[in-house]
C-alpha cells in the first residue's frame, strides 16, 4: 500500500505555544487523579479505623490532626476546588462557549485565584471553629 504524502501530519507538541488554557487542562487531570488516589486512601483508612477499635481510631484521628495531616487535607481541599472550578470552565467549553482566545484565557489565569481562595475561606472557617 503506497503511502499517501499529501496527508497533513499532526503537529508536536514544540509547535504549540503553550498557554494558561493548557496548564489548567493538564491540572485537571492532575487534581482529578489526586482526588481519586489520596481520597479513596484517606476514606477506606478512616472507615477501617471506625470499624477496627478506639484504639485504631484514635490513632487516625491523630496522624489526621498533626500538622503533616492537615497539610494533605488542605491540599486535598484544594485540588477538589481547583479540580470542581476547572470543571466548570471545561462543562462550558463543552456547551460551545468560552473559545475566544481572551477569554479563555482569563478564564484561565482566575481558576487557580479562586480555587485558592476557597480553600482559605474553608480551612479559615474550620480553624475558627465554625464548621
Amino acid at each position: 500500500m503506497a503511502r499517501n504524502n499529501s496527508r497533513p501530519l499532526s503537529p508536536h507538541l514544540t509547535i504549540w505555544k503553550w498557554g494558561p488554557h493548557m496548564a489548567i487542562s493538564i491540572l485537571h487531570r492532575i487534581t482529578g487523579n489526586g482526588l481519586a488516589t489520596v481520597g479513596v486512601m484517606g476514606v477506606v483508612w478512616w472507615l477501617m479505623a471506625a470499624a477496627t477499635g478506639p484504639d485504631a481510631y484514635a490513632t487516625f484521628i491523630k496522624c489526621a490532626t498533626s500538622p503533616i495531616g492537615y497539610l494533605v487535607m488542605i491540599g486535598i481541599s484544594w485540588f477538589f476546588f481547583q479540580h470542581m472550578m476547572s470543571g466548570i470552565r471545561h462543562w462550558v467549553l463543552d456547551m460551545g462557549a468560552g473559545y475566544e482566545l481572551h477569554t479563555n484565557k482569563t478564564w484561565s489565569l482566575v481558576i487557580p485565584v479562586l480555587s485558592t481562595l476557597a480553600t482559605i475561606a474553608l480551612w479559615a472557617t474550620i480553624f475558627a471553629g465554625k464548621i
